[in-house]
């Protein structure tokens, strides 16, 4: 496959393709264009995708269940080993085969599971005693649906997920779209 095709399926240019991918080494030869399975390979290694990520969840809520719901992590590598949170009506209920344990257990559970990200669906109020439970586990990886920016080591990669955000930029596009109409 060539960069121009690449780019004819993607939103960018054939010199921007072959500029990002020459970030990660040389991937292609010129005038014949990429291996599509090399380069399938190749980029799933350096994207993480060639292993499985255990995961675990903190917030037994609503956004909480839609993602333990969500068939598409295990299908993409993240296997979600744990929930935890702290409502005593929530505690040892089972979800999608596992049982929801107590915050308190994270540290120990954590260790003991292997588990490298952290997904939070859990109130603003809850932050800081959870992020202490995360920093112990030396968890490395966050997505963060609570409604605030964490304080993290640098060790830690996090991703906000701010769904009012995403709401605005789609809305923004929308309203773009009227006014060149």
């Amino acid at each position: 496959m060539s960069s121009e095709e690449m780019s004819g399926r993607s939103a960018t240019t054939a010199a921007q393709v072959r500029k990002d991918l020459s970030l990660f080494g040389s991937f292609g030869k010129r005038g014949l264009g990429y291996d599509v399975a090399d380069l399938s390979e190749r980029l799933k290694k350096i994207l993480g995708l060639d292993r499985r990520w255990r995961v675990a969840l903190v917030g037994a809520g609503r956004i909480g269940s839609a993602l333990v719901e969500y068939g598409g992590f295990a299908e993409r590598s993240y296997d979600v080993v744990a929930i935890f949170d702290s409502d005593p009506s929530k505690v040892g209920e089972r979800w999608g085969g596992l049982r929801v344990r107590d915050i308190s257990q994270f540290v120990s559970v954590a260790k003991d599971q292997g588990v490298e990200i952290v997904i939070l669906a859990i109130p603003v109020e809850a932050v800081p005693s959870v992020m202490e439970y995360v920093e112990e586990a030396g968890v490395r990886g966050i997505l963060n649906f609570a409604p605030t920016k964490l304080k993290v080591p640098e060790r830690v990669a996090v991703k906000d997920v701010n769904m009012v955000m995403e709401l605005e930029a789609l809305s923004f596009a929308l309203s773009q779209e009227d006014e060149e109409a």
